[in-house]
């Protein structure tokens, strides 16, 4: 589930975020070209109505262009608002064409705005004729002008070189914002536990997913009602072959009780024990059944050592059968949030598999203890052991390893895992004996109902 988040997260979010982002660049750096540009003329336009200003303002008021008078300081003059005037005489240029800061303009100049180099220099110039038959001559550098037009238009870009990375960050806020209700049902079939099938919320939810949601909840809700039909088939089985089982049983004992010759006698034992067999699979049938339907209930409390020595002592003459040592191992008590129906179902089936499983003359322990505000509990025997490569597989119905004689339905982990899911608690297997590689240790770490570590 963490894997289709992350496919979500990356192929819509991730995806929209970043095409938003390059739309709003793309989009900006146009406009801002555009601007530059614009702005850039305007600035020109703007300049050359200066020049026509001045020109206007001298030519209506009769002023005379005189050289810069003496002792005026360099550092006084602004080279970007500096406008060089001239009155040229076209009849007599020798007589006054005078220059303005040092700068003389000469040679045939048209009417009107023009761009003119002068002595090195790059020069924009208007020629206005007077009435006297002068001509007036208004002119700036071309350099001074363009730096001012094209600080003009930076900062005409400015806006916009400002609001582009702003725009990004609140496109990239509004996606994972629109998209928090799609994040949040992911988390949440994410935590759900493998048997929790009620249908998703619908609340918050965009119009263009609400469909994908709903076909979702149709799919739960069709899953929800063929797994409650198999578990419903599952137990009804089980309760109808309880009945005809229990009558063979009591026939092939009423037979075996009889006189008969010593083959009949083996073959009514095979039956005794292929009927017994039948009987456990059609408990355990119905066992299993039973905690996959049932609901936790958080409010029970119940006292572990209690439990666990009910069941030890139901499963003792099993033991004792066996010549095995079956008890537990410490004197400390620790109260679990279980229910005591589903903790001690839980305990008799591993102690019954560790019983069963372990040789002749071996060991059984049942451990109560207390782990990081928890309660572990470990069933340990001295038997075979399960690989790393098996203990996957054991936790499935009815799978049971290769290689073993022992009569049984391969139900009995698939069950402890059940409830364990079902009440928020852990299971783990590993070997008791790590060098060795041999001995199984089950280890069930239950939720503490002590005070302190709720």
């Amino acid at each position: 589930m963490d894997g289709q988040q992350k496919t979500v997260n990356a192929s819509l979010q991730r995806k929209l975020s970043v095409w938003m982002a390059v739309a709003i660049v793309v989009m900006a750096v146009v406009a801002g070209v555009l601007s530059y540009f614009t702005a850039l003329q305007e600035a020109r336009e703007l300049q050359d109505d200066v020049l026509r200003q001045v020109v206007h303002l001298v030519h209506r008021q009769g002023l005379a262009a005189n050289p810069a008078p003496a002792g005026l300081e360099a550092d006084i003059i602004d080279a970007e608002s500096e406008v060089v005037i001239q009155i040229l005489h076209p009849a007599a240029p020798e007589r006054d064409n005078s220059t303005v800061w040092g700068i003389h303009f000469g040679g045939a100049l048209a009417d009107g705005l023009q761009t003119v180099d002068f002595a090195q220099e790059s020069w924009r110039v208007l020629v206005k004729p007077a009435a006297s038959g002068t001509l007036l001559l208004a002119a700036q550098r071309t350099t001074v002008r363009d730096e001012i037009a094209r600080d003009a238009a930076m900062r005409a870009m400015l806006p916009l070189l400002v609001l582009m990375p702003l725009l990004t960050l609140v496109s990239t806020a509004l996606v994972r914002t629109m998209l928090s209700p799609v994040k949040a049902l992911a988390t949440d079939l994410a935590g759900r536990k493998q048997e929790d099938l009620q249908p998703l919320p619908e609340e918050r939810i965009p119009d263009e997913i609400r469909p994908f949601v709903t076909a979702i909840n149709d799919l739960l809700n069709r899953v929800k009602g063929a797994m409650d039909q198999q578990r419903r088939f599952l137990a009804d089985a089980a309760h109808e072959l309880r009945t005809p089982l229990t009558a063979l049983t009591l026939q092939a004992e009423q037979l075996a009780s009889t006189e008969m010759p010593p083959s009949a006698q083996a073959r009514v034992r095979t039956l005794m024990t292929g009927l017994s067999r039948a009987r456990q699979l059609v408990e355990q049938l119905l066992t299993y059944a039973r905690v996959r339907d049932a609901r936790q209930d958080v409010a029970r409390s119940t006292a572990v050592r209690a439990v666990a020595r009910r069941v030890i002592e139901d499963l003792m003459p099993l033991a004792q059968a066996r010549n095995i040592d079956l008890g537990m191992v410490g004197e400390s008590d620790h109260s679990v949030r279980v229910s005591e129906a589903d903790l001690r179902t839980l305990m008799a089936n591993l102690v019954d598999n560790a019983v069963k499983y372990t040789p002749l003359g071996g060991k059984v322990d049942v451990i109560v203890r207390r782990f990081q505000g928890q309660v572990r509990l470990e069933v340990v025997d001295t038997g075979a052991g399960i690989a790393p490569d098996e203990r996957e597989r054991v936790l499935d119905p009815f799978y049971r390893g290769l290689g073993t004689d022992v009569i049984g339905s391969g139900l009995g982990l698939s069950i402890v895992q059940t409830i364990a899911r079902r009440v928020s608690a852990s299971l783990e297997l590993a070997y008791a004996d790590e060098e060795r590689r041999q001995c199984l240790r089950v280890i069930v770490t239950l939720p503490s109902a002590e005070a302190g570590n709720a």
